[in-house]
């Protein structure tokens, strides 16, 4: 029976669990809300800013607890019904090769799962970013985006997962390994070449011309012993009014990304310094600390889904008559949900301390000051939330809040 299965209870106990705690972050995040400012906000936002600002958080947080609710109910009556396994019960009617059943498995579950979450995204840039003066994109920009993105799940997503679906298959108990390898082999690719072959899908990107700005950078990256001829400008505004800049690659493949808004929103002196926290990371080895990790909690993963995947018990929880890779996957990703959660705690804690030797990084180079004021540009145009719960920012926040940076950087 499937609501006797002992993997059927534990699924759906996490799942609940799993929203119930969620939600009560949120629930707490929300309590700080006040049209008040802090005494610690005063000379960052005056009073009109924060009262948009508070408003923006408010109808951000109702959105996502409408959303992560319907996705919950979904989830729910999925499981209750066993329609996983329905799902997979008529597949298997018209397709017997096990690849191309779990392609076709995971496509339906796609583009069902689009249908429900197209909508809440399609409010939140055209209603929600509208109204509070940040979409830029229109509808036609916004449709090629979608089918941008359906393609590039089909092609490489597709591409990626029939790969590791044949190596679990055919290789044994071993197979984790060589999927390891796989996905390591992937991840560094993408590493040295997204911003080069995925971005230009979306974005144009054009070099940073020499004029005063690229002077300045120049200047810095010498001074930090820091070898750089790939700084390039992205046409972020065609999107959204938020500012932004990242540093991708290693070695000769390093680029500095800058978004167009960000140029236009903070000084020099602020893009200099919110690059050499950038630099920071780089020298400080936290993107190869970063990749290091991400390999080694990869083969874990693997690893334990090896162990899980073809438990006959676990096709059965999901309303299956027969195991599969597929089945075991989607029970695999719920039952390791507490153990995503408890490491994810440890890997934000590692985060924020990075960001915080990034931040004393560029003020080694007398660079506080314009950082300090770059940040605050970009966290009150953004409308960001500067006074979270402080449990929320414990497990959710991968950088600490403004005000820690800042009084990190006082000293």
């Amino acid at each position: 029976m499937l609501h006797g299965n002992v993997y059927f209870l534990l699924i759906i106990f996490i799942v609940v669990l799993d929203f119930v705690w969620t939600q009560y972050l949120a629930y707490r995040n929300r309590r700080l809300m006040s049209t008040v400012i802090p005494p610690q906000l005063e000379g960052i936002y005056d009073k009109g800013d924060y009262t948009k600002q508070q408003e923006y958080q408010k109808v951000n947080s109702k959105l996502g607890l409408y959303t992560s609710l319907v996705s919950f109910l979904v989830l729910l009556i999925v499981l209750t019904l066993g329609l996983f396994g329905w799902l997979d019960d008529l597949l298997r009617q018209y397709i017997s090769n096990e690849i191309l059943l779990t392609l076709a498995f995971f496509g339906v579950i796609y583009i069902l799962n689009d249908l429900v979450t197209l909508p809440l995204d399609y409010y939140s840039t055209f209603v929600v970013e509208e109204r509070f003066g940040f979409n830029k994109s229109t509808k036609k920009i916004f449709w090629l985006d979608q089918l941008k993105g359906l393609l590039l799940t089909i092609v490489l997503g597709g591409a990626i997962l029939a790969l590791i679906t044949w190596l679990y298959q055919s290789l044994g108990e071993y197979a984790w390994l060589y999927a390891w390898g796989t996905i390591t082999a992937f991840s560094l690719f993408m590493t040295l070449f997204y911003s080069n072959i995925i971005v230009p899908l979306f974005n144009k990107q054009t070099p940073l011309e020499q004029d005063d700005l690229r002077d300045a950078i120049e200047s810095f990256a010498n001074k930090a012993g820091f070898a750089i001829n790939n700084i390039y400008v992205m046409d972020a505004s065609k999107r959204s009014t938020k500012a932004n800049a990242y540093f991708t690659g290693f070695g000769a493949k390093k680029r500095i990304v800058l978004f167009d808004t960000l140029i236009n929103d903070l000084s020099t002196d602020e893009i200099v310094a919110v690059l050499a926290h950038e630099v920071g990371h780089y020298k400080k080895k936290h993107t190869l600390q970063g990749m290091t990790i991400s390999i080694f909690y990869t083969g874990v993963v693997l690893f334990l889904l090896s162990l899980l995947l073809y438990n006959h018990d676990i096709a059965m929880a999901l309303g299956g008559k027969e195991t599969s890779f597929h089945l075991g996957l989607i029970a695999f990703s719920v039952l390791f949900t507490p153990v995503s959660l408890f490491l994810g705690v440890f890997s934000s804690m590692l985060s924020r301390k990075n960001e915080y030797q990034a931040d004393a990084y560029a003020a080694s180079f007398g660079l506080a000051a314009p950082l300090i004021s770059g940040l605050k540009k970009l966290s009150v145009k953004s409308l960001s939330n500067l006074n979270p719960d402080p449990l929320f920012v414990f497990f959710h926040y991968s950088h600490p809040t403004l005000l820690q940076r800042i009084e990190a950087l006082k000293k």
